[in-house]
């Protein structure tokens, strides 16, 4: 059973009353809080785990890492906010997949995420999984997609809305498999999940989070996780690549800074947040939402993107999916 947000948080506060304090005194950064942007409402995944993290960076900096919520555009206001302000540091971003796929969704942008964000490092990816409504016959992948193909268009697939994470999985699997599942967005996770409940629609792929419960009463069928690797909290679930050669999807997170920040407050960063990710406590909290840990060096942060950028704007090109 997944924990709650207050008591995922209380793990976190106790992560942080374990990790190194008392340096702040010792470095020039930081010398005053931070602000981090989410480009996300307050509650959500890109919320918990944003605030998971801070409050770690928090105690191991000793100063505050503040987290403000700053929604709307798939993350485009929030991430113009960075691009445009003092790179020194105080103002970072979640880094995320809709930077990724953006490039593509938009047709207009302010700013060039690439060449405009600086990555720190990579925090955590998370994985979705394609769960059928139990009316559906097909009990393996195969025989879904076997299923599909002599049905184009006619089997219905609920997302969390246009250029969502989720829509993204659907639009990588049409793409990938040769079917057409017929597209139908929802308002958010919450009512995607409902309709897939009452039979509105036929399959869905939401974060493994989200269905679980779903999963575990018998209320919707998985038949394959999204990422190259099992879940941890669905170990009988196949990935969808062992049906569907080279599918792979995960939501995954990260902190960017502006073009121009110094290297010395990108590395101070990128230190503090790869500790908070060997934390065991802290570890404990990403393990409630289903997260495997990136870490890593800013470099490794920045090929990722290059090689997310580059594969989402093939997929969201060929589904002739837009925003604007």
């Amino acid at each position: 059973m997944m924990r709650s947000r207050r008591g995922v948080l209380g793990l976190a506060a106790g992560a942080a009353a374990l990790s190194t304090v008392g340096r702040a005194g010792a470095q020039a950064y930081p010398s005053r809080p931070v602000r981090w942007l989410v480009g996300f409402a307050p509650g959500g995944g890109n919320d918990l785990i944003a605030r998971l993290m801070g409050q770690f960076l928090s105690e191991r900096l000793g100063q505050q890492f503040v987290v403000e919520n700053k929604p709307g555009a798939g993350t485009n206001l929030a991430t113009e906010a960075v691009v445009t302000a003092a790179p020194d540091g105080y103002t970072l971003l979640q880094a995320g997949l809709p930077n990724a796929s953006n490039a593509a969704l938009f047709r207009k942008l302010s700013f060039d995420f690439i060449r405009d964000i600086a990555p720190i490092v990579g925090i955590l990816r998370v994985a979705n999984v394609m769960v059928v409504h139990p009316s559906v016959p097909a009990r393996t992948l195969a025989e879904f997609v076997a299923c599909a193909k002599t049905a184009p268009g006619r089997i219905s697939c609920g997302s969390a809305g246009v250029g969502s994470a989720t829509h993204l999985s659907v639009a990588l699997f049409n793409f990938l498999a040769g079917v057409d599942l017929l597209h139908v967005p929802y308002r958010g996770t919450g009512p995607a999940l409902a309709a897939l409940l009452a039979g509105e629609v036929q399959v869905q792929f939401p974060p493994v989070a989200a269905a679980l419960d779903h999963i575990r009463s018998g209320a919707v069928r998985a038949l394959a996780v999204t990422s190259a690797a099992r879940s941890r909290a669905l170990p009988d679930v196949p990935p969808v690549g062992e049906t569907v050669p080279g599918y792979e999807m995960t939501v995954w997170y990260g902190m960017g800074a502006p073009r121009g920040t110094p290297t010395a407050v990108i590395d101070t960063l990128n230190r503090a947040v790869n500790a908070g990710l060997a934390d065991p406590r802290l570890k404990a909290c990403f393990e409630e939402l289903d997260g495997a840990e990136i870490g890593g060096t800013p470099d490794d942060f920045a090929r990722l993107i290059a090689e997310e950028t580059e594969k989402w704007t093939k997929v969201v090109r060929a589904a002739g999916i837009t925003l604007d």
